[in-house]
């Protein structure tokens, strides 16, 4: 069973809140970088201060035609680019959900191949929402993302209907190739969940509470 320091090496400690200010983005960064969490996940327009003031001690993630997705490749390839020479280290796009439910998966496919090559050797994680689709869909998405040379397939953005599932994280066990890992991120609110979704495959939970548990138990009994 993964203990508190494990699983906190593989949460992207995260605030995508639309009111979101540089105070509690400097906040993120320094409780990621207290508790050695895997990366923090923050809004774009945040990330050249954010890198600027992490200094590289530790990842800065953000998000690419977030939540809805339906952005132009374009636009989605300018924005890449703009975070990376802005400081990102990772990036987690978000699928044109309709193209997918249209049977366009040439063109789902083509747009993940454009931001991995705008990536280069930055991670590139594939958001599918997968509260919106059905599991034909999902298993679809499994072989696009493995196809398209993505680093991770993730469960959701956390804006929609549902947030990530066990039953998600062992279907995409099933179904992504060997290269792919899985972000699970959406309503993981307690370490029990957490724990869970690292035991059944999971190599990336996406939340903002699990360092807030941390820390609230860490002040509870004077320890770090």
């Amino acid at each position: 069973m993964a203990d508190m320091n494990e699983i906190l090496r593989h949460v992207d400690h995260t605030l995508l809140s639309q009111t979101a200010m540089w105070e509690e983005i400097r906040r993120i960064c320094d409780d990621g970088m207290k508790y050695h969490t895997a990366s923090v996940c923050i809004p774009a327009s945040y990330v050249k201060q954010a890198a600027e003031y992490v200094k590289g001690r530790i990842p800065v993630c953000t998000v690419i035609g977030f939540p809805n997705g339906y952005s132009t490749t374009a636009a989605k390839v300018f924005e890449t680019k703009d975070a990376i020479a802005n400081g990102a280290d990772e990036i987690d796009m978000v699928i044109n959900i309709g193209w997918l439910k249209d049977g366009k998966d040439e063109l789902v496919k083509e747009e993940i191949r454009a931001l991995k090559e705008a990536c280069g050797d930055h991670i590139l994680k594939v958001i599918i929402e997968t509260c919106l689709l059905t599991d034909n869909e999902k298993i679809r998405m499994c072989r696009i993302v493995t196809e398209a040379g993505a680093d991770y397939i993730k469960t959701s953005t956390g804006f929609s209907k549902v947030g990530a599932t066990f039953g998600d994280v062992e279907l995409f066990v099933s179904h992504v190739g060997p290269n792919v890992k899985i972000k699970a991120a959406g309503g993981i609110t307690s370490l029990e969940d957490a724990r869970r979704f690292l035991e059944l495959g999971a190599d990336r939970l996406g939340t903002s509470r699990i360092v807030k548990i941390v820390s609230d138990e860490a002040a509870g009994t004077g320890r770090l």
